[in-house]
């Protein structure tokens, strides 16, 4: 997790300014041409991490929840170390929200695919893949 925050920050640290002109890394994406319901976290946590959260929205609506899911796991993961008892079980081990999380990324991936294949054609989709 903690890999998962600290990439984008030395990403970020090393932008010139072309990100979002960048080849994605990821592996769907690269043999698709298409985005994962992920694609765009990387980005996102770059510029939420340099103030820009309109940006960081764009790229992926869920990239600076994800940087609080991530702090929040931390905070219990610490708190559980130095108390020696579990907090907070019920609520990070529900199905519940596992499935409200899930059919909102879902959700979300859906729009965000309708919206892109919209905007692109399909020579400029094969050009995003390895298939070009």
């Amino acid at each position: 997790m903690l890999v998962t925050l600290i990439v984008p920050f030395f990403i970020g640290q090393n932008n010139t300014g072309n990100l979002d002109n960048e080849q994605s890394f990821c592996p769907f994406k690269m043999l698709t041409g298409f985005p994962c319901p992920g694609c765009g976290i990387t980005k996102s946590l770059v510029y939420f991490y340099e103030g820009d959260l309109s940006r960081s929205l764009y790229h992926h609506l869920f990239g600076p929840f994800f940087v609080l899911f991530c702090l929040l796991v931390l905070g219990k993961l610490i708190a559980e170390i130095i108390y020696q008892k579990p907090f907070f079980d019920k609520i990070f081990y529900s199905m519940k929200l596992a499935y409200v999380m899930g059919i909102l990324l879902g959700t979300y991936h859906l729009i965000r695919l309708f919206f892109y294949i919209k905007e692109h054609n399909m020579d400029s989709i094969l050009k995003q893949s390895i298939w070009q």
